[in-house]
């Protein structure tokens, strides 16, 4: 069996064809949407303005059961799950951009 325990052997998993064609098939399933948001209820859409910008959400293919704790799952399409790369980060317990503890401030007083 194929083991996905190393950067390099899960590095060279997802940039394989046969990952990339799972790929493309889990996002076409789940409508290009984050399915964590869709749960909740939230309108998920694929890019937004800012700052009259156009700007896309970035959009991940999720393992439900990590390839390097169970590598049988690994292109198993039920395995699989569309998230936005926040609710990607969340589920991995990776929170970026928190807002910062405001210091001491004697101006409010």
């Amino acid at each position: 069996m194929i083991e996905y325990k190393t950067k390099e052997q899960k590095r060279r998993f997802y940039r394989s064809k046969e990952w990339e064609s799972l790929r493309q098939q889990a996002l076409k399933r789940d409508n290009y949407e984050c399915q964590h948001c869709k749960r909740e209820g939230k309108v998920h859409i694929n890019s937004r303005k800012v700052d009259g910008e156009k700007k896309s959400i970035e959009i991940n293919v999720h393992h439900k059961y990590e390839i390097e704790f169970y590598p049988q799952l690994a292109l198993m399409l039920d395995n699989l799950e569309t998230l936005c790369l926040n609710c990607h980060n969340k589920t991995h317990g990776r929170v970026f951009n928190q807002a910062k503890k405001k210091k001491w401030d004697d101006e409010r007083w």
